[in-house]
């Protein structure tokens, strides 16, 4: 109902669509029958009040006419009140009369003892069926409140619909994707170090190949679970201290080796000493990101160039580079702006998070088919 055409929801997104939308409407509901019944009780009772006020007011005015007319010998003038009907109740007639305000068959009446006795009128009896006429028209207009602001209440369902399913649906798309690139990105490893291990039960001899393959697989897992346990939430708290960043990076460097090796990738540095104030494993994550992203989009044979200074570290590659369009885009989490190499989206996101945290500043330059540059600003 209130879905947005071309939006395929899974079931899971359909039962906590549909029980939010249910409860919202149920007690948008209810809230609204609540609130017209208290009005409606509030107006009903100040219609009974100005009914049984209107009936005295005129059974006094009765009274007082015909108080007059014997007093003065004057001619009766009956009171013309529209809606309104009355009796007079002689003293032999008012046996059958008891003084009060009361209902009968659709009536509101109400007898009076305000003629005193006064030319033999004992009683006056006032009597009204507008006030029943009024409360059908109150129960009108509240029932046609009640239906317009439940309408009114079903499309702003429909609205908030459009407005917050669509990116939640967006999110759980991306969250799925993420999940079949995790698994993606899991496979190739995990198989390569069964074929490796394998190859070298079978020949019964370990070559420096099956190792290195099986340590490259490795190392793939091993900074997979890293990026990984970056984005759980509950991450313990560690206390910051003094690192070289240059240690970090030559660490790092020497960590892809093989990968580099295997690529036949040509890695050029400049690093200097660099001390700064962060954890060790945030500063290692952040290299590593960003370096195995240049390494991933990277071609065969071609140079990677990273250079440190105390202002900033930076990391050229000659890969398949980014479109300026989407250069915005590329530290969202989950975003991959290319097909051509693996990966899940996070690795820039980790990047920027960290660079967030420390009050660093990244800088992306980019061009299709020339390669890219990441600068880290560490002031």
């Amino acid at each position: 109902m209130f879905v947005e055409r071309g939006t395929n929801l899974n079931e899971l997104e359909k039962r906590s669509f549909y029980s939010f939308v249910g409860l919202y409407l149920i007690s948008s509901l209810f809230f609204i029958i609540l609130l017209a019944y208290w009005y409606y009780s509030a107006q009903k009772s100040a219609i009974e009040n100005e009914t049984y006020y209107k009936l005295e007011h005129i059974a006094d005015k009765l009274g007082a006419e015909i108080i007059n007319a014997q007093m003065k010998g004057s001619t009766l003038n009956f009171p013309n009140e529209k809606g309104f009907g009355y009796k007079l109740i002689t003293t032999q007639e008012a046996d059958s009369y008891t003084p009060g305000y009361y209902e009968k068959n659709g009536t509101k009446y109400l007898i009076s003892a305000s003629p005193q006795e006064h030319l033999d009128i004992k009683y006056v009896s006032v009597t009204t069926k507008s006030y029943f006429q009024k409360l059908y028209d109150l129960q009108d207009l509240v029932l046609g409140v009640m239906f317009l602001s439940f309408v009114f209440v079903v499309l702003i369902a429909f609205v908030l619909s459009r407005l917050f399913l669509k990116p939640l649906h967006n999110r759980m798309v991306q969250i799925e994707s993420f999940i079949q690139d995790v698994s993606h990105e899991l496979n190739t490893p995990i198989t390569a170090l069964k074929m490796s291990a394998g190859r070298a039960i079978k020949k019964g001899v370990y070559d420096k190949n099956i190792l290195t393959n099986i340590s490259i697989s490795t190392k793939q897992l091993e900074s997979i679970y890293k990026s990984l346990t970056f984005l759980n939430f509950k991450q313990k708290q560690e206390e910051a201290h003094a690192i070289n960043f240059k240690t970090v990076v030559v660490n790092v460097l020497e960590y892809y080796k093989e990968l580099t090796d295997a690529k036949g990738i040509h890695i050029q540095t400049k690093l200097e000493d660099v001390k700064l104030v962060m954890l060790e494993s945030r500063a290692e994550l952040l290299v590593s990101n960003l370096l195995s992203n240049a390494i991933k989009y990277s071609m065969p044979d071609t140079r990677i160039t990273l250079k440190l200074t105390q202002e900033f570290f930076c990391i050229n590659d000659e890969g398949v580079g980014i479109d300026e369009q989407k250069l915005q885009k590329i530290f969202e989490i989950y975003k991959r702006e290319s097909q051509i190499a693996g990966g899940f989206g996070v690795g820039l996101s980790i990047v920027k998070q960290i660079c967030d945290a420390y009050g660093m500043k990244i800088e992306v330059k980019s061009k299709l088919r020339e390669g890219s540059s990441f600068k880290v600003y560490f002031v």
